[in-house]
């Protein structure tokens, strides 16, 4: 079971860090306006992107999880910091508290990295 619930944990975790850094691709010009408006340079945008997309891959295929968890509750934190911090909307109270349940997560894939053998980590040990 372990196997298993290590595996969907990886894939639940990944699939959101995926998805938005192809959004952010998709709609690089808004997601780099939106960066610039909330002080944040949108030159920074590419690495957020990578961050995303390489960390989400890392996860999904457990491979480096140790550091790819600590490198994603990183962005999650600060990017709730930047982005989720105005507590008089309710959604971006939200959206801050989830950004910091996901690096919760993340901290405890950190912890206790993939311990099955469907993760590419594993293969290494």
């Amino acid at each position: 079971m372990d196997k298993t619930l290590n595996l969907v944990g990886r894939i639940l975790m990944a699939q959101i860090f995926l998805l938005a850094g192809l959004n952010k691709i998709t709609g690089y010009a808004g997601t780099q306006g939106y960066m610039d408006a909330m002080g944040v340079p949108g030159m920074l945008l590419p690495l957020v992107i990578a961050l995303e997309i390489g960390g989400g891959l890392a996860l999904l295929l457990g491979w480096q999880t140790r550091w790819a968890g600590l490198a994603l509750a990183g962005f999650s934190i600060v990017s709730a910091a930047l982005f989720h911090a105005n507590f008089t909307d309710q959604m971006q109270t939200i959206m801050f508290m989830k950004n910091l349940a996901m690096a919760g997560g993340l901290l405890m894939l950190s912890a206790y990295p993939v311990t099955g053998t469907w993760s590419l980590d594993a293969r290494r040990g």
